[in-house]
C-alpha cells in the first residue's frame, strides 16, 4: 500500500450536519492536492463510511487517479459475483489475513489494518455517541492511530 493512503473510521450512526460534510470534502481534496493522497481505505457498517465513500467517489471525477479500496472484515473468500458487485463501488477489495479466526475482534483488527497502511486517518468521533455497554471500536482505533503517530483528523 502506498505511503500516502487515507483511511476512514467512525461511529455507525452519523449525526453530522452539512457544515461537517463540507469540512470532510475539503479535507479529502486537500489531502489529494497538497499531500498526494491517492489511495482511500474503507471499512463497512457505518453511515460515516458511506458518506466518505460518496465524497471520494465525487472527487474521483476531478481526480481520476485516486483509488477506493474496500477492506473486508468478513468473507476471506468471495464469489466472483460478490467481487463484481463490490467493484461497482470500489476500485479494489481485500481481506487481511490477520483477521482469520478473529471473531468479534475482526472489526477492530480490520481498523488497525487500515490504520497501519495509512498515513492519514480521518475519524468521525463524538464522545456523546459512545456505547454505554461496551468499548467503542472507534475510540480504540483513534487511540491506536495516535499511538502510532499517524496524522489524525477528528470530525465530530
Amino acid at each position: 500500500m502506498e505511503c500516502n493512503a487515507v483511511c476512514f473510521i467512525g461511529h455507525r450512526r452519523f449525526a453530522g450536519d452539512e457544515a461537517l460534510i463540507e469540512r470532510l470534502q475539503c479535507l479529502i481534496e486537500l489531502l489529494i492536492v497538497k499531500e498526494g493522497a491517492s489511495t482511500f481505505l474503507f471499512g463497512s457498517k457505518s453511515e460515516f463510511d458511506a458518506l466518505c465513500l460518496s465524497a471520494v467517489t465525487g472527487l474521483k471525477e476531478k481526480h481520476p487517479h485516486i483509488r477506493r479500496i474496500f477492506v473486508r472484515a468478513e468473507y476471506p473468500v468471495i464469489s466472483p459475483e460478490y467481487e463484481a458487485y463490490l467493484l461497482d463501488f470500489y476500485d479494489g477489495t481485500y481481506y487481511p489475513q490477520r483477521l482469520a479466526g478473529a471473531g468479534k475482534a475482526a472489526y477492530v483488527l480490520r481498523n488497525r489494518e487500515m490504520i497501519d497502511r495509512s498515513r492519514y486517518c480521518i475519524f468521525y468521533y463524538n464522545e456523546a455517541r459512545l456505547p454505554q455497554n461496551r468499548k467503542s471500536g472507534t475510540k480504540l482505533s483513534l487511540d491506536y492511530a495516535k499511538r502510532l503517530g499517524k496524522e489524525v483528523y477528528v470530525l465530530s
